[in-house]
C-alpha cells in the first residue's frame, strides 16, 4: 500500500466521513494513528490539518510522555551512577599507582583511562596491589 496513493485517498475519505458525523469525529486521532503506519507523519499531519498541540493534550500522549520521562530519568541515574563509580575506581587506581610506583606509575593513567568496563578497571586496581613492578603491571594491561 505504501507505493501508491490508495492510503492517501482512503485516509482523506475516512477523515471526511468522521468529521461529518458528530459521534465519529472523536475517532480522528485513531485514524491518524493508524494512517501513520502507511503514510509519512508529515503527510498525515497535512491531511488531518493537525495541530500537534491537540495531540499533546490527549491522554495517550500524556501517558507516553510520562513513561518516556521516567525511563529517561532512570537511565540517566544509572548512567550517572556508573560514571561516578568509574571515576571513583580511576581515582583509586591513580592513587595506588602513585603510592606504589611513584610518577612512573602515573604514566599508565592515560592508557587505563581509555577503559570503560568497570569490572576490568576493578581487576586493574587489584593487579596494582599484587604487581611487584611496573613491567609486571604493563603485562597485565
Amino acid at each position: 500500500m505504501r507505493g501508491n496513493n490508495i492510503p492517501h485517498r482512503l485516509n482523506r475519505e475516512a477523515l471526511r466521513i468522521l468529521r461529518a458525523d458528530e459521534q465519529l469525529n472523536q475517532l480522528e486521532t485513531v485514524l491518524a494513528f493508524f494512517a501513520a503506519f502507511v503514510l509519512e507523519s508529515t503527510l498525515v499531519q497535512e491531511i488531518m490539518r493537525w495541530d500537534m498541540a491537540v495531540l499533546r493534550e490527549s491522554p495517550w500522549y500524556q501517558e507516553i510522555e510520562q513513561r518516556g520521562i521516567r525511563i529517561g530519568e532512570e537511565r540517566g541515574l544509572r548512567m550517572g551512577e556508573e560514571r561516578g563509580r568509574r571515576e571513583e575506581i580511576l581515582s583509586n587506581i591513580e592513587m595506588s599507582l602513585e603510592v606504589k610506583f611513584g610518577s612512573d606509575g602515573l604514566e599508565l593513567i592515560s592508557q587505563i583511562d581509555q577503559i570503560s568496563d568497570l569490572e576490568r578497571l576493578k581487576e586493574i586496581l587489584r593487579s596494582i596491589v599484587v604487581a611487584n613492578t611496573i613491567e609486571e603491571l604493563q603485562n597485565i594491561l
